[in-house]
């Protein structure tokens, strides 16, 4: 196959890693927007809740009884992290050759955008206080909870995974995922999705998050990236 020139990879590499990076801060700064706007509804149906504290979310009743205005604001926000996922895989697009690379390059864009978003919430607003602090993930298309090493140690998985397979492709080598594979790595991700919204009722009825499930948590991870490496290592047999 062909070799990317270096200056191309390395240009390609930046311009992911900027846009990943400057996103992260977009997404840090729309959050403290809608925290500031939110508050004083979320305190005044949970009046013993720290200012800084995610849960418990309002309730669909509560929202709508705040009035239009805050059921406005959710449909938007709903369309925005839709919008966000379009514009990560839009870069994904831009920088892949084919599907695997576009995965790939996706995957860097939304890890590197997630930990800048933790790194510039806690820049910006002190939060999270600790990696065991409890986040809303996303809301579609329910609610995704989890303490934020969760979501921290998955994209650090995605950008190592997004890294090591571009380089092979980059320099000449196809990195060979064969469809067992690949159906590892999306059963993987299956499984995390699963551990990140399995306590959605819970939540969305107000309630405060169930401790996290840790092991099936460890179970997506390993099923995923055990798929994924062992594609890798073996592929030099097959070369």
């Amino acid at each position: 196959m062909p070799v990317a020139r270096s200056s191309d990879w390395k240009r390609a590499t930046i311009a992911l890693l900027l846009f990943s990076v400057s996103f992260g801060y977009l997404e840090a700064a729309v959050v403290a927007y809608l925290r500031a706007l939110n508050e004083p509804v979320r305190q005044r149906f949970n009046p013993g809740r720290e200012p800084d504290d995610m849960f418990p979310l309002l309730k669909l009743d509560q929202v709508k009884a705040a009035g239009p205005e805050l059921v406005w604001l959710l449909k938007i926000e709903l369309a925005r992290e839709a919008a966000t996922l379009f514009m990560l895989a839009a870069v994904g697009i831009m920088v892949g050759r084919n599907g695997g690379q576009t995965l790939a390059a996706f995957s860097i864009a939304f890890g590197t955008w997630d930990i800048a978003f933790y790194a510039f919430l806690r820049l910006l607003l002190h939060w999270p206080r600790s990696l065991l602090t409890w986040d809303l993930l996303f809301l579609i298309p329910v609610p995704w909870a989890a303490p934020v090493m969760g979501p921290v140690l998955v994209s650090l998985s995605m950008i190592g995974a997004g890294f090591v397979y571009l380089g092979l492709e980059w320099t000449g080598r196809r990195a060979r995922l064969r469809p067992l594979h690949w159906l590892g790595v999306f059963t993987g991700g299956l499984i995390l999705m699963i551990a990140f919204t399995w306590d959605f009722q819970n939540i969305m009825a107000g309630g405060m998050p169930h401790p996290f499930n840790w092991p099936l948590f460890a179970l997506g991870e390993m099923t995923g990236l055990g798929a994924f490496l062992h594609a890798i290592l073996t592929r030099s047999d097959e070369c």
